[in-house]
């Protein structure tokens, strides 16, 4: 999980995104126990409040649970939450490209090849 000091983003949206990365790349597994706000307050040097409040985010989305005395948990299913949850971002991202693209004279093969050339490898769908 990484915080960048120049995003617009509130610090409290980026640790929630940044669980949700941990997530999707496996680093936190469905099931597993996520980080405390404490955990996250001490490596980025921020209030356990602002911590707190990214966690809430995902515990109120139902990405998160906690369990009493345990702490915070990935709840099953936190995949395919997200991604449900993130598609319309990337919908509405592919939309502004395809107009960005027009206002600039690229045509839909020389945009494949732009998206092509930046594209990570396939993952098999977990």
């Amino acid at each position: 999980m990484k915080l960048n000091p120049t995003d617009m983003k509130p610090i409290y949206v980026q640790i929630a995104e940044g669980i949700e990365d941990d997530i999707l790349n496996g680093v936190l597994e469905e099931g597993s126990e996520c980080y405390s706000q404490y955990q996250i307050s001490r490596m980025f040097n921020i209030n356990p409040a602002t911590a707190a409040k990214g966690i809430n985010i995902l515990v109120q989305e139902g990405i998160l649970y906690k369990v009493r005395g345990l702490g915070m948990h990935v709840s099953k299913g936190a995949k395919t939450m997200i991604r449900r949850k993130r598609h319309p971002d990337i919908a509405e991202s592919a939309r502004k490209l395809v107009l960005d693209a027009e206002k600039l004279g690229i045509g839909r093969d020389e945009l494949i090849k732009i998206i092509r050339d930046v594209t990570i490898p396939e993952k098999e769908d977990k």
